[in-house]
């Protein structure tokens, strides 16, 4: 009975870390989407978050179930509240690479991002990768130093965004209302892509130590 509970609590972390690499094929293939104006890019991410939510749901019934069914204490109940707040966090970095992925849509067959922009926006997909990349590594380790390291990972994003703001609000932009408008907006999302990487990675640092981490200044 005991080997069958603790099966099922490894199951949890199984499907968040499923989740960590739907939420990268997600936001991978939304940056193809959004710079190469492909619009079967975007549809796959948009059609995709189906199975971000499916898994989100699945932790969410078997969650409850466990607490109705086994009682949780200590340790155990922190793996099941923890893997409850990942999941949505997961669920949410799902839904900020469709975002993206609809900004590419709306915009077809034009490009939402002006040429000089498109290295930012680049790099900035490439960092939403490595910071989801970490939080799947970090819940399949349990390391809680390796997941305190996300805040500083995340920095590099905040930066970006900051670069794309110097841009567009230089009194050189010549790209008009909407540009304007797409170029915040995904800057937006790839920023709370990221935000919620570090969630992901304080609600391990919770799981594994039993302390809380600092709130964060970031909106959810």
């Amino acid at each position: 009975m005991r080997d069958s509970y603790h099966e099922e609590l490894e199951a949890l972390s199984e499907r968040l870390v499923e989740m960590t690499r739907q939420a990268r094929h997600g936001v991978a293939r939304a940056t193809t989407a959004l710079l190469d104006s492909d619009l079967n890019a975007a549809q796959e991410v948009i059609s995709g978050d189906e199975e971000i939510n499916r898994l989100d749901d699945e932790i969410e019934a078997s969650a409850f179930d466990l607490m109705a069914r086994q009682q949780p204490v200590a340790r155990d109940l922190r793996i099941i509240i923890t893997s409850l707040h990942m999941a949505g966090d997961l669920e949410r970095m799902g839904d900020h690479a469709v975002h993206i992925a609809k900004i590419a849509r709306r915009r077809h067959p034009d490009s939402a991002i002006p040429a000089e922009l498109r290295s930012i926006v680049l790099e900035m997909g490439h960092q939403a990768e490595l910071l989801v990349i970490k939080a799947g590594e970090v819940i399949t380790e349990g390391d809680a130093a390796k997941a305190r390291e996300l805040d500083t990972d995340d920095d590099q994003m905040d930066r970006l965004r900051r670069r794309l703001l110097t841009r567009i609000l230089d009194p050189s932009w010549q790209h008009g209302v909407e540009a304007t408008m797409d170029v915040t907006l995904a800057g937006r999302f790839y920023e709370r892509f990221g935000d919620h990487a570090v969630h992901v990675a304080d609600n391990l640092v919770y799981m594994v130590t039993g302390e809380k981490p600092e709130e964060s200044e970031n909106e959810v």
